[in-house]
Parts: C-alpha cells; structure tokens; sequence
C-alpha cells in the first residue's frame, strides 16, 4: 500500500478548513498549522500521528480526542 506524500509544510492540515482559527495551533512534530486544540483537536498532524502510530505497540490503542458527551 502506498501512500501519497504530505504537503509542504507551508500548507496547512486538512482539519484546519473546518476549524476555527482559535482552535488551529502549530503540529508539535512538524509546526504545520494543525487542528490541535478543542473537542477532536491533536497536537500532531495527520502525517505525523500515522508515523507516530507505525511505533505504537500492538496493545496502545487510539479511538480519537473527542470529549464524550455529559
């Protein structure tokens, strides 16, 4: 499976279109803006987490940030 290679890192993250710009912030691996902050954000990119993930082991498991409901 290929995949296609990120943007530079001049382009913003795809999760910034639909985020405010109070909840956009730096990626903490590569400094592209980001999705980071709020309910769903990630303080990596999307490129950044799947390369972080490829390390995880087989017992970490990652469902998303999202805050649940009250």
């Amino acid at each position: 499976m290929t995949s296609t290679p990120p943007p530079p890192i001049s382009e913003p993250a795809p999760s910034t279109i639909t985020t405010s710009s109070s909840y956009t912030g730096p990626c903490s691996g590569c400094q592209r803006p980001t999705s980071k902050y709020g309910p769903g954000g990630l303080p990596l990119c999307q490129w950044r987490l799947a390369a972080a993930r490829e390390n995880w082991e087989s017992t970490v498991h990652f469902h998303n940030t999202r805050a649940l409901p009250r």
